[in-house]
């Protein structure tokens, strides 16, 4: 309990330096296998290779959304509980998240693997491409499980203010899939299925280590047996609080899908393949805003529970300040070294390369902004206002996205694609910014009131 109460005694810029490093470290390094999984597909198998593992992306964002909805929307509750110092609610919520987790997980593999060709398919597979994408997904679907219980429960170690452990979840995963990778995909001559295989013996490793975290006597929070029982108003307020990132890694998937039909209606294979490059590039840049994320988190919901409402203004400015930082840093690589970063994945297909050169130049347009409209949203799901953080999310990600990428390519043509993404940044961060205007105007007064009580009471 003793590191619960650090977050709210602890001084903020060290305390967010503390949670947030260890997630950056774990974001960026499951980044960078993940990146080097498609460098290596590229360079073995090729541009088919890369739009094989790109058409089969809306699946595998699925799998995350559902790992989103119930880790992270359990990991909120379990902090505001912890900061209301209800320990066992805490517990509660931790049993029948982990249980929900294990359910989830089993169902979308059973679906996936039943309808995966009709998927692939309404996904933008072109009959070139079908078979990459099953080969790479099949394996992916039966390892589900893995990725859904090793990244959904390591929330959970977040949660109770331990964030180092939960960095390790990260980089063991990740330092394991880069080791075997390429001996799976070269040495063993497996290709791409050979990717799928290190992939999911990762996230294995990683689940591994996440249930011996608690099975083990490691966590401050108690696994009990009556808790796996589902309860109707835990699972409820579990799904409320996880349905904004688990609509926007739905809203993502459904946007892939439509990006890839649309790019290979007007670029075909290569389109897709460019983008598949474009995307892997600018994950790569977001993930540490997600790790300042996951640190502010625990932060911002533990302060709003115990309503230190000055703690929570000043974590957010910190987290969109350090965010920030991250775009512009990004913005400025990609816009210096375009062809460089490219060509990593694309060897010496210089048809690949100048079309994805051409499309990062405009998709990553308005990249130094995204920082804090992302960060400002997590702060509405920290905070127990699942509303609030599921428009903001889904702005950016479906109400004015979608619309330019189906609006514009008519226009434009391949293009038009391109521009939709620093359009919808725009105007997404504009909304997000009213928002959150308003909603530190409210902290304001809580703020002054909180501090206004004790007053009166010591006269």
């Amino acid at each position: 309990m003793d590191r619960q109460k650090l977050l709210g005694s602890a001084p903020i810029g060290k305390l967010l330096l503390k949670f947030s490093i260890p997630a950056i470290v774990g974001m960026m390094v499951n980044a960078l296998y993940n990146t080097i999984d498609r460098i290596y597909v590229g360079r073995k198998v090729g541009e088919l290779g890369i739009a094989g593992i790109t058409i089969g992306f809306p699946i595998m964002l699925i799998i995350m959304a559902f790992s989103m909805l119930i880790g992270i929307g359990a990991t909120s509750l379990i902090s505001i509980k912890l900061g209301e110092n209800k320990k066992e609610e805490a517990e509660k919520i931790l049993g029948n998240g982990m249980f929900l987790l294990v359910i989830v997980a089993v169902i979308i593999s059973a679906l996936g693997l039943i309808f995966l060709n009709p998927l692939l398919k309404l996904f933008g597979a072109s009959s070139s491409v079908l078979p990459y994408s099953r080969d790479y997904l099949q394996i992916i679907l039966a390892g589900a499980i893995f990725q859904t219980v090793g990244f959904g429960m390591n929330n959970f170690i977040r949660a109770e203010g331990n964030p180092k452990t939960a960095m390790l979840t990260m980089l063991i995963g990740a330092a394991l899939n880069i080791i075997i990778d390429p001996i799976f995909i070269f040495v063993l001559d497996m290709g791409i299925r050979g990717a799928a295989l290190a992939t999911i013996i990762s996230q294995a490793a990683s689940a591994i280590w996440v249930l011996s975290y608690f099975f083990g006597g490691k966590s401050s929070l108690n696994i009990h047996r009556d808790n796996f029982k589902l309860q109707l108003p835990v699972v409820k307020n579990i799904v409320a609080i996880g349905s904004a990132p688990f609509l926007m890694q739905i809203a993502s998937s459904a946007i892939n899908a439509i990006l890839n039909n649309n790019l290979q209606t007007y670029g075909g294979d290569t389109a897709i393949a460019s983008f598949g490059i474009i995307n892997s590039i600018t994950m790569f840049i977001l993930m540490p805003i997600f790790g300042i994320n996951q640190g502010a988190q625990p932060i911002i919901g533990y302060n709003y529970g115990a309503k230190q409402f000055d703690r929570v203004k000043k974590t957010l400015k910190l987290a969109v300040i350090g965010a920030t930082f991250i775009t512009v840093t990004g913005y400025v690589i990609t816009r210096a070294f375009p062809k460089e970063l490219i060509s990593f994945f694309g060897g010496n297909n210089q048809n690949l390369i100048e079309m994805a050169t051409n499309g990062i130049e405009i998709f990553l347009f308005m990249l130094p902004i995204i920082g804090f409209q992302i960060v400002c949203s997590n702060y509405f799901q920290a905070v127990g206002k699942p509303k609030h953080a599921m428009f903001l999310s889904l702005s950016r990600q479906v109400v004015f996205l979608i619309p330019a990428i189906i609006l514009l390519p008519k226009v434009f043509g391949l293009q038009g694609i391109w521009m939709a993404a620093p359009i919808s940044d725009i105007l997404a961060s504009l909304v997000t910014g009213i928002w959150i205007t308003l909603e530190m105007k409210k902290l304001n007064e809580n703020t002054n009131i909180s501090s206004f009580k004790p007053v009166i009471e010591e006269k």
